[in-house]
């Protein structure tokens, strides 16, 4: 909460729910302006809308004195390019239509959280990688040694895949691994020339966790066949047809945190593509389950993955209809 220092206008008391009187004891712009520069440094501000949202603080900061500028991300105009054809592009229709739980609409926290979840989908969705390219940022001007401890601190012991960056975001290598800290440092330890010079090119490491192997399999492969990176070895794909028991399931097994599940859709034999979901609904609603996943073009290689890792791993369940 802070005190705008005036009264609040009718139509955003029936909107927000917020009233003069929740404000009489909050603090003033002026009184949070240092901590939200603090907080803020060096990060990219990320909203539904972000114009609005950027354009106030501008202000409020401009009426201080105050240049404030930061990096933004609109999540209304990635939604567009990443979820088309939604009948709205509002927070609260989108969320409904994804399956995204939100609680308090139009106060801070509910929004933001909300904000969050459709954040992380469209981080998903982004095969292109037009996000991460645009928003990572290069250690430059440092000798290789310590950049590539810099690099590695900032690295998760978690299941994933990892993008080798070169200058301009540049990907230059892409793998996978049960724990993504241990594998770039092993990396970084070889000794082919081979590896010795990607690591010359190197500029950044980002990474995308993943919760389990299959989810990895079928990432880094999508990946590959996407970027392909200079440093990777040509893919293989294998073209026998693969079956399954069921031609129409969810396979349902474990996300990147405790609250979060991974699922993998496959119709009439076809793999179609995955997401990650937290909520029963999003799985047992197969409309809202079509606008998550990453739908994916007809490959028999997808369904080889799928086929094997069922033949050596148990998912957590398996959904039939």
């Amino acid at each position: 909460m802070v005190n705008p220092e005036k009264p609040i206008q009718p139509f955003v008391v029936n909107l927000t729910g917020i009233n003069n009187k929740m404000l009489r004891n909050a603090p003033k712009f002026y009184e949070v302006a240092k901590r939200i520069i603090e907080i803020t440094e060096g990060s990219i501000l990320i909203a539904h809308n972000t114009s609005f949202d950027y354009r106030i603080l501008r202000t409020e900061f401009n009426r201080l004195g105050y240049n404030y500028e930061r990096e933004t991300l609109c999540t209304v105009q990635l939604s567009k390019k990443l979820f088309p054809n939604q009948n709205s592009y509002s927070l609260g229709k989108l969320c409904k239509s994804l399956g995204i739980a939100v609680s308090n609409r139009h106060r801070a926290e509910g929004d933001a959280f909300a904000t969050v979840k459709l954040f992380s989908m469209l981080l998903h969705k982004d095969v292109n990688k037009e996000i991460v390219k645009r928003t990572i940022k290069p250690i430059k001007n440092l000798k290789i040694s310590t950049r590539l401890i810099l690099i590695l601190d900032a690295l998760p012991s978690k299941t994933g895949i990892f993008y080798l960056h070169g200058s301009d975001g540049k990907i230059l290598y892409i793998a996978k691994s049960l724990n993504i800290k241990k594998a770039v440092n092993n990396l970084f330890l070889r000794e082919s020339k081979r590896i010795k010079k990607l690591i010359s090119f190197i500029e950044t490491v980002s990474f995308e966790l993943l919760g389990n192997e299959l989810m990895c399999d079928l990432k880094l492969y999508k990946e590959l066949k996407i970027h392909k990176p200079i440093f990777n070895k040509n893919i293989q794909p294998k073209t026998e047809q693969v079956k399954f028991s069921n031609e129409n399931m969810i396979l349902v097994d474990s996300g990147r945190n405790d609250s979060e599940h991974s699922v993998v859709l496959i119709e009439n034999n076809q793999y179609i593509g995955n997401t990650f979901v937290d909520l029963n609904y999003q799985v047992n609603n197969i409309e809202v389950l079509r606008n998550l996943v990453s739908t994916e073009k007809k490959d028999n290689h997808n369904r080889f993955l799928i086929k094997k890792y069922l033949q050596k791993h148990k998912v957590q369940k398996i959904i039939r209809f």
